[in-house]
C-alpha cells in the first residue's frame, strides 16, 4: 500500500468529527475537510485545507477528494433533511473512480450483512431504528449495498450508542454482532485511522464497541 498523506473528510463538523480531525492532526496528515458551515468551525491548523459545499453536491466532492490518498466520513443524518447516506456514498465513489482511495465510513449497528450473526440486544436496536426511523434506516442499508456492490477499498464500521468523554479504551472488534453497548468518539476517530494501513477490514463492516 502506498503511503497515504492527504486525506479528505466528511463530517468533520460533527462531534465525532472533531476528535477524528484532532487525531489526524498529531499524526502530521494533511487534510481537506468538507464543511457546510466553515464560520462554525473552531479546529485551526495549517495541516487543513478547507472546502465549502455539501456532501449532497456531487461537484463539492469532487473538489474535495480529487487529490486525496483517502476519505473518512462521520456524515451522520441531519434532521428534517433530505436522506444522506446512500447519495453520498454514490458521490464519494463517483469522485474516487478508478483510484485506489482508501473510503473508510462510520454507520451505526442497524445496518445488516449477509454475514451477521447479530444477538438479542444487537437485533432489538436494529428492528427498533427499522420500526422508528425506515426511511434513515433502509437508505444506510442501501448505502452499504451500493458498497458491497462496487470495486472500491472500502471499510464500514458500525458502532452502538457513542460517548463523548473523550478517554480511550480498548476497543473491541466484531465481524457478525456488536461485542458491547458503547463506545467512545475517541475511540471511533482512532480505529477508523488504524484503517487507513490495515487491509484486515478491507470491503467489511465491523462492528466495534469498548
Amino acid at each position: 500500500m502506498e503511503r497515504i498523506q492527504k486525506i479528505a473528510v466528511i463530517g468533520g463538523g460533527g462531534r465525532t468529527g472533531q476528535y477524528l480531525v484532532n487525531q489526524l492532526i498529531e499524526k502530521g496528515y494533511s487534510l481537506k475537510l468538507l464543511l457546510r458551515h466553515p464560520e462554525n468551525f473552531t479546529i485551526h491548523n495549517p495541516l487543513i485545507e478547507i472546502v465549502h459545499g455539501d456532501v449532497l453536491n456531487p461537484q463539492a466532492v469532487r473538489s474535495l477528494v480529487e487529490d486525496c490518498d483517502a476519505v473518512l466520513s462521520t456524515a451522520g443524518q441531519r434532521q428534517d433533511e433530505p436522506l444522506v447516506a446512500s447519495q453520498a456514498t454514490l458521490n464519494i465513489l463517483g469522485a474516487i473512480g478508478e483510484r485506489p482511495v482508501r473510503y473508510v465510513v462510520l454507520a451505526g449497528l442497524n445496518v445488516e450483512t449477509p454475514d451477521d450473526r447479530k444477538g438479542e440486544e444487537t437485533a432489538k436496536a436494529t428492528e427498533w431504528m427499522r420500526a422508528t426511523f425506515p426511511a434513515i434506516h433502509n437508505d444506510r442499508q442501501k448505502s452499504y449495498s451500493i458498497l458491497a456492490e462496487s470495486n472500491a477499498e472500502w471499510t464500514m464500521v458500525r458502532v452502538p450508542y457513542i460517548e463523548f468523554n473523550g478517554n480511550r479504551a480498548e476497543v473491541k472488534v466484531n465481524a457478525f454482532d456488536s461485542p458491547g453497548a458503547k463506545i467512545d468518539a475517541a475511540d471511533i476517530a482512532g480505529f477508523m485511522i488504524d484503517q487507513l494501513t490495515d487491509d484486515t477490514w478491507l470491503r467489511k463492516a465491523p462492528f466495534i464497541s469498548n
